[in-house]
């Protein structure tokens, strides 16, 4: 990975936007500790695609209470439910 001031990045942006393009990792650097780090787009992460069958079958997994969470900490302060 090549690193490059906040100076040197300034006075090459071309350049180092091509060196990224190319597929190189680029370091940008102030007072010698790396700030930046410029990748190419097809290195990043992708996110899995979300399952919309599952999230509109979730309400139905989810059980309901049949305490509300305000009784349920109100019980545990009055000392009903040990923590």
């Amino acid at each position: 990975m090549e690193a490059f001031s906040v100076a040197e990045a300034k006075a090459s942006l071309s350049a180092i936007i091509k060196m990224v393009e190319a597929g190189e990792t680029i370091s940008v650097t102030k007072r010698g500790k790396p700030v930046v780090k410029m990748i190419p787009t097809n290195a990043l992460p992708t996110k899995p695609k979300m399952d919309l069958e599952k999230l509109r079958k979730l309400p139905a997994l989810t059980p309901i209470m049949k305490t509300n969470s305000v009784e349920i900490i109100h019980q545990t302060h009055d000392g009903k439910i040990a923590e």
